[in-house]
């Protein structure tokens, strides 16, 4: 009676490593890498070369999300496309420091993103194939540390100015590898046709279960849109807040809202698990988003600025991962659920098109408060989307 709690517990620790993995794979290099090795080769052309590179990149990562997910929901197995992906994105971080034209740097992202997220798809789906309904909620709080790792991560490979470029890519490279390997080489693989829902189930189900897909998708979508906003442009909005605040208590900053974050979903996942109610975290946390976001549109202190941010990062941090959890208990069809999460990326994706038109359209002529107030609003839409659902479930 022991042996599957064990095996679970077992799986459910090798996978948040390798999650972690799979995002320290990609938050450094986006965030501070790439735009470091950016601004020494192109100069005043930074921006473009960014702008250029970020876009290929988006649409390269959108396309092979769903494409390999799919494919290891074929093949019936996930290690294979975890491992090739883990060694193809591994080469590309190494090339990039060394490309010397917007050519040659393109086309080593674009290569980067289809490795990336070869790893990306299968692994996403191998969590639905081996953790139990009754575990997902557990499976979301541990999947909110990953952000941070990212984040930690970042931090620690720019220490020491006089570290190579080369030599922070390799570290970077070094850490993914550790992280992801371990569940390449131990965990058990099979693409299973479902944990509590068999992927026979009857046509009337099956609509069900789509309906409560596409309301999970929207809310997902919503809620997105305020995260990359907010990702995006912080720093620039707490600098007209305080232009004295220092860098390193902005990273203080974004880095409590994490952990914070982190630390709810993991007690609300562990609790819905417990009480059978996966959805009302969700709705407690796209409310709370909502709040965070309209204590930034109303304050002009750097205090309430932080306690609204941190507010709205912890809510949107453990949000994010609980959807993510919760989303492998309603997918239609269990044996194609590499692809359905596929398509459910692409609500990372599609965000950073919207955001930066909406940004424009908005801070230059009614500021930044008028920007939170519609992202608070559309945190609202999130949660009306999830009451319906909570009704239907």
């Amino acid at each position: 009676m022991t042996a599957a709690p064990s095996r679970e517990r077992r799986f459910l620790a090798l996978y948040a490593l390798a999650w972690a993995g799979s995002t320290i794979a990609y938050v450094p290099f986006l965030t501070l890498l790439l735009p470091m090795h950016v601004g020494h080769l192109a100069g005043a052309k930074a921006v473009g070369w960014l702008a250029a590179t970020t876009f290929l990149g988006a649409i390269a990562a959108s396309l092979c999300n769903i494409v390999f997910g799919w494919a290891s929901d074929v093949a019936g197995k996930r290690r294979p496309f975890v491992l090739a992906g883990l060694l193809l994105s591994s080469v590309m971080l190494q090339m990039a420091p060394r490309t010397g034209t917007l050519l040659s740097l393109a086309v080593v992202i674009a290569l980067w993103q289809v490795g990336l997220n070869m790893m990306l798809g299968p692994l996403s789906a191998w969590a639905g194939d081996q953790v139990p309904d009754r575990r997902k909620g557990l499976l979301g709080g541990l999947l909110a540390f990953a952000p941070a790792s990212g984040a930690l991560a970042g931090a620690v490979a720019t220490l020491g100015e006089g570290l190579a470029l080369e030599t922070r890519f390799a570290f970077v490279g070094a850490i993914v590898a550790l992280c992801v390997l371990p569940l390449v080489l131990l965990g058990e693989d099979a693409v299973v046709s479902g944990t509590s829902r068999p992927a026979d189930g009857s046509e009337v189900a099956r609509k069900v279960l789509k309906g409560m897909a596409t309301r999970m998708w929207l809310a997902r979508l919503l809620v997105q849109i305020s995260e990359a906003s907010l990702f995006a442009f912080f720093y620039l909005w707490l600098r007209t807040v305080d232009p004295g605040l220092a860098d390193s208590a902005i990273a203080r900053v974004l880095l409590t809202a994490m952990l914070i974050g982190a630390l709810v979903a993991l007690v609300a996942g562990g609790r819905a698990d417990r009480t059978g109610e996966p959805v009302m975290p969700l709705v407690l946390a796209s409310v709370g988003a909502a709040l965070g976001l309209l204590v930034m549109a109303m304050t002009g202190s750097r205090d309430g600025a932080i306690a609204g941010y941190i507010l709205f990062g912890l809510s949107t941090s453990a949000f994010l991962a609980l959807h993510s959890a919760h989303t492998l208990r309603v997918l239609p069809d269990s044996a194609r659920r590499g692809r359905d999460l596929g398509l459910f990326n692409l609500t990372n994706t599609i965000p950073s098109l919207a955001m930066p038109a909406l940004t424009l359209a908005l801070v230059p002529t009614l500021g930044f408060g008028a920007l939170f107030v519609v992202l608070a609003l559309l945190a609202l839409c999130a949660t009306v989307l999830l009451l319906g659902l909570r009704r239907t479930a």
